[in-house]
C-alpha cells in the first residue's frame, strides 16, 4: 500500500470497503471514512496509476504465493484474536484448521548442542501430540525445532521477517522448501514480496509467532536474546510463556532461567507444554504411551538417554556395557525412532 497506510490503516480499510480489492479501489469518501489523510490519499492514487492489481496477483501466483486477508475464511485463528494482527499474510504452503493447536519453539541463534537437542525433542513430541510447532526458521534452536517437525511428519509453521520470494537465513532455504513441499505446513510473512531481510523487522515476525500460537517457550536464550522479545509479546496477547531451565553457568541460559524467575511456567517434557495449553488428556498422548516394545539393553540404554548429548563410550562405561552392545542397543533405539545421533558417537532421545 502507499505510505501512510499502515497495518491499521488499512485493516480499517478492509472493514470499510469489504476486501482488498475494494480497499484498493477505495473512493475519496471511503478513504476519509477509514481516516485516511489527504496527502496519504493522493500519494495511493499516484501509486493506482502506475501499478496494476492483476499484474502483482499473476506475479504472486509464479512464485507460488497466496495473500490472504482479515476478511478470509483461511485466516489463522490465532492470529485473528490479538489486537492489531496484520491485515495481510502472504503465505507459502498450506495453512490448516488444526493449526489453531499451534505452539512456539523459540530460542538463541547462537544454540548450544543442549538448546538444540532440547528444541529437537520437543517438536518432535508436540508433533507426535498433533501440535503444530511454529518458529522463526532462524539459525539455532529455530532451525533445529523445524527440521524435527518435518522429520517426524508433523506441522510446523515458519516465520520470516522479509518478502517469501527469499529465505533468510539462505542455509534454510532447503528447509523452507522441505515444508512447502512435503505439506509440512507452510511459511508465513506479512512482508510482500522483494522487502528485504532488516533487523527493525525482526520484532513484527516475533510478535506475528507469537500470535499464531497458544503459548511460547523460548528453549535458550542469553540475557539479551531476542528471543525475549517473543515472550514479551505472548504476554501481551495474553498468551502462556514458557521456558526451559538450563545451566545456572550457562550464559545462553541467562535469559530463560530469568523468565522462569519471573513466573514463566517452566518445561521439562512436552506434557508440560500441552497441560499449559489446556489439551485434554486424550489429545496429549504422550511418547511413552507409543513405545514400541523393547529389549531389557535397548531399555536400559534408553533410560540413561536424555535431551543432553551422551557419548556411546560414556554409556558403555555408566551402564557397565560392552561398546558393542551399547552400538547394538543405540542402533536399534534409532531404528525405533526413539533416539537419535547429533554427533560422532553422541545421541540424545528423540
Amino acid at each position: 500500500m502507499a505510505a501512510g497506510i499502515g497495518p491499521v490503516r488499512f485493516q480499517r480499510l478492509l472493514e470499510v470497503c469489504g476486501s482488498a480489492r475494494g480497499a484498493w479501489e477505495a473512493t475519496d469518501l471511503e478513504l476519509a471514512a477509514a481516516g485516511v489523510e489527504r496527502r496519504t490519499a493522493e500519494s495511493l492514487r499516484r501509486l493506482r496509476q502506475r501499478t496494476a492489481p492483476d499484474a502483482v496477483g499473476r506475479r504472486l501466483a509464479q512464485l507460488g504465493i497466496r495473500a490472504i486477508t482479515l476478511l478470509d475464511d483461511g485466516y489463522p485463528t490465532n492470529l485473528r484474536d490479538v489486537a492489531d494482527p496484520p491485515p495481510v499474510l502472504f503465505v507459502r504452503g498450506r495453512l490448516a484448521a488444526r493449526d489453531a493447536r499451534a505452539v512456539a519453539l523459540v530460542g538463541t541463534r547462537r544454540a548450544t548442542s543442549y538448546g538444540q537437542a532440547v528444541a529437537d525433542r520437543l517438536a518432535r513430541e508436540l508433533a507426535a501430540a498433533g501440535v503444530t510447532v511454529v518458529s522463526g526458521l532462524a539459525r539455532g534452536v529455530d532451525t533445529a525445532a523445524h527440521r524435527a517437525v518435518v522429520q517426524a511428519g508433523g506441522r510446523t509453521i515458519a516465520v520470516l521477517g522479509n518478502g517469501l520470494d527469499q529465505v533468510y537465513p539462505p542455509e534454510n532455504a532447503g528447509l523452507a522448501r522441505q515444508i512447502v513441499e512435503n505439506d509440512a505446513g507452510a511459511v508465513v510473512s506479512e512482508f510482500a514480496p522483494g522487502v528485504r531481510p532488516d533487523a527493525v523487522n525482526f520484532p513484527r515476525r516475533n510478535r506475528l509467532i507469537s500470535g499464531l500460537s497458544l503459548g511460547t517457550v523460548i528453549v535458550e536464550a542469553g540475557e539479551h536474546s531476542g528471543a525475549l522479545i517473543t515472550a514479551d509479546f505472548a504476554l501481551e496477547q495474553g498468551r502462556d510463556v514458557l521456558a526451559v531451565p538450563g545451566s545456572i553457568f550457562g550464559p545462553m541460559s541467562a535469559g530463560t532461567n530469568e523468565l522462569l524467575r519471573q513466573g514463566a511456567t517452566p518445561v521439562t517434557c512436552a506434557q508440560d507444554i500441552l497441560e499449559a495449553i489446556g489439551a485434554t488428556p486424550a489429545e496429549a498422548t504422550t511418547l511413552a504411551q507409543h513405545l514400541p516394545e523393547l529389549g531389557a539393553r535397548e531399555g536400559c540404554v534408553l533410560e540413561a538417554l536424555s535431551a543432553e548429548p551422551h557419548h556411546a563410550d560414556e554409556l558403555a562405561r555408566t551402564l557397565r556395557l560392552s561398546s558393542g552392545e551399547v552400538a547394538a542397543a543405540l542402533a536399534m533405539l534409532e531404528l525405533k525412532g526413539l533416539a537419535r545421533q547429533v554427533g560422532s558417537m553422541l545421541y540424545t532421545r528423540a
